[in-house]
């Protein structure tokens, strides 16, 4: 197939990589341009680690180039670029099209469902509780991917298209996705925010110095109690939406293939065998710019929707807040685009089931 990719970073590299490898034809679209520059001259996308390799994606120069040349979409790109990236491809998108999030974040789906809806078109859309891939942009034309996930959860909007959005997540990716059958499942499934929550909170000095530090063997017991309490927060606010999500147990022993025990002793189990990453080396990293408005906000959103205060989240964008003289909560532009305060949780649901209705 021929797979448009919205971005061109880390995550976006390793997922053309891998579709490469499988067969498929991978088109990269950055927003700027300037991360596709090498690329779009001719120059080779290499691979190391979990995918070796070189390739040759192609370059699309602008979104409705992208669009056009692809049968299915991944938003492959930090949650801050997701409204602008779906406001340029929305209008070229057409039904017979499958977009996939990767991950999702902060509802993207229902925000690019209504701009779909808008024009009378209904898409599939698929959103995924994480990245097929991990890894870190060694410069513009390579990637290192540490690790390529076993298990991805996902969910299809509108519902009615889930056997189709599977299918397609399964010809281009492979028999690893677990259909949790609801967007709201998802929204509550990407735990990164709350890991990088602890991770930022226990190692800030590290990151505004700029140091090289090993992020699986820092987070310490400490730490890593950290990371279960909010866990726990997460979890009980699914659990009162009737939902079944992963925990963060399931999470790092399906992700990073380590035995289940204390989340502290799988991070250095982690680090023991290569696969701990690197910590970010700057403060300005979407562990926090991304992470605290796009993730922490709106987890502490559903908890207040649901009668199930998150305070340990709504802390962390508080002391994040504090920290770094912005306010968070008001940085994230698709729960404000979307309006979430004023939705009740019925029609948040109902919205998370079916999409925006077409206009006629």
């Amino acid at each position: 197939m021929r797979v448009g990719i919205v971005g061109a970073g880390s995550i976006a590299f390793g997922t053309a990589a891998f579709l490469e490898q499988q067969g498929h034809k991978a088109i990269l679209w950055s927003p700027s341009g300037e991360r596709t520059k090498a690329l779009a001259a001719g120059e080779a996308l290499t691979a190391q680690g979990a995918i070796e390799g070189t390739f040759h994606p192609n370059v699309a120069p602008n979104a409705e180039a992208l669009v056009g040349d692809a049968e299915a979409l991944v938003i492959a790109l930090p949650a801050y670029g997701h409204k602008s990236v779906l406001d340029a491809i929305a209008p070229h998108v057409t039904p017979s099209q499958t977009v996939i999030f990767s991950s999702h974040a902060s509802f993207g789906a229902l925000y690019l469902s209504r701009l779909l809806a808008s024009r009378g078109v209904t898409a599939t859309i698929v959103a995924w509780g994480t990245t097929v891939v991990t890894g870190r942009q060694l410069d513009p034309t390579s990637v290192n991917v540490n690790t390529v996930r076993k298990r991805i959860d996902l969910a299809t909007l509108p519902a009615s298209r889930s056997d189709a959005g599977f299918a397609v997540c399964q010809a281009l990716f492979g028999d690893r996705f677990v259909d949790r059958g609801s967007l709201m499942a998802i929204a509550l499934s990407n735990l990164n925010p709350q890991n990088h929550m602890g991770i930022a909170l226990g190692n800030m000095t590290r990151m505004e110095r700029g140091e090289t530090w090993s992020q699986g063997q820092n987070v310490t017991p400490k730490v890593g109690r950290l990371l279960e309490e909010l866990d726990q927060e997460r979890i009980a606010i699914a659990t009162k939406l009737g939902l079944e999500v992963r925990n963060i147990f399931q999470h790092f022993h399906l992700s990073f293939h380590v035995p289940i025990s204390s989340i502290s002793q799988m991070n250095q189990e982690m680090h023991e065998a290569g696969n701990g990453g690197t910590g970010p080396a700057t403060a300005d990293s979407r562990y926090v710019t991304e992470d605290v408005p796009f993730g922490l906000v709106m987890t502490a959103k559903l908890g207040r929707l649901a009668g199930e205060p998150a305070d340990l989240h709504e802390a962390g964008v508080k002391i994040f807040s504090a920290m770094y003289g912005r306010d968070f909560a008001a940085e994230n532009d698709l729960l404000l685009a979307l309006d979430l305060d004023a939705m009740s949780l019925s029609e948040l649901n109902a919205l998370c089931r079916d999409g925006y209705a077409p206009a006629k």
